[in-house]
């Protein structure tokens, strides 16, 4: 096995495959989950926003958002263990990519719910943005590594006016330079943010930049379990990296699994 520098596996290959067979192949081992966890509060996110603000149909950024799994999970109603079934199948693993993609669109065609949300994929893969867009998952995408390159025009024009953006894992990975491009490109607009962190990532740097453009950033109380360690070498490496970042691990990552906390972050006098 390979690891990061955090000291996380590396599963690099599972989000650069030309369908998303391989991706939840290998995390359905691990128990990854969060994606699942994230949906009732990214439910409520999206009923407050529409409400309060007033909005028919909110645009949704998803930041890391791979095959489209969170705009899956919420546009068609379906959960982690409906994916995994759905792609982990035997009879699946020998099927065309042209086939799964056709099953796909009639999943989004019959089990489509949350119809008046509009979601845009930002992501670095383009197999991955590619399969979601096609599958229906998503209504638009943006390839670009914002870590390292500002927004060409035509990406900025796709993700202006965005009213909420979510995570649910790339944080720590994508940095407040990511968040930074982002909110710059709604010209004084001010989405609402939803980011589920891994505890070994701090926060501070992003919660920083969004409270000195008017934002207040509230973590929800409790932890959210991601997946389990790949091994055990991985939980020795991520321990280390906590302790050098002065997060307690024990009842937690000493017990096998990451651990994420969600922050939500809303213009400054936003009930």
């Amino acid at each position: 096995m390979q690891f990061d520098t955090s000291g996380k596996v590396l599963l690099d290959h599972i989000y650069t495959q030309p369908d998303p067979r391989a991706y939840f192949g290998t995390l359905r081992e691990l128990g990854y989950g969060i994606p699942q966890l994230a949906k009732p509060y990214f439910l409520k996110v999206i009923d407050e926003y529409r409400e309060s603000r007033h909005v028919t149909t909110p645009r949704v950024l998803d930041i890391g958002c791979s095959y489209g799994i969170n705009a899956a999970l919420l546009r068609c109603d379906v959960s982690m263990d409906d994916l995994y079934e759905r792609y982990c199948d035997e009879d699946v693993r020998i099927e065309s990519r042209d086939a799964l993609l056709t099953r796909d669109r009639e999943l989004v065609r019959t089990r489509r719910r949350l119809n008046n949300v509009r979601f845009t994929g930002l992501d670095t893969s383009h197999e991955a943005l590619s399969y979601a867009l096609s599958a229906g998952f998503l209504d638009d995408a943006v390839r670009a590594d914002l870590e390292t390159n500002d927004l060409t025009k035509r990406q900025r024009e796709k993700i202006a006016g965005t009213d909420i953006v979510i995570s649910t894992g790339c944080m720590g990975y994508v940095t407040e330079k990511t968040v930074a491009r982002v909110v710059e490109a709604q010209d004084g607009h001010r989405p609402w943010m939803a980011h589920f962190v891994l505890r070994m990532f701090p926060f501070h740097r992003v919660e920083e930049y969004l409270a000195a453009s008017g934002y207040e950033t509230v973590r929800v109380e409790g932890v959210f379990p991601q997946r389990r360690f790949a091994s055990p070498e991985e939980q020795s490496l991520v321990l280390d990296t906590l302790s050098s970042v002065g997060v307690d691990p024990q009842g937690l990552e000493t017990d096998g699994w990451l651990y994420a906390q969600l922050h939500i972050s809303k213009p400054r006098g936003t009930a």
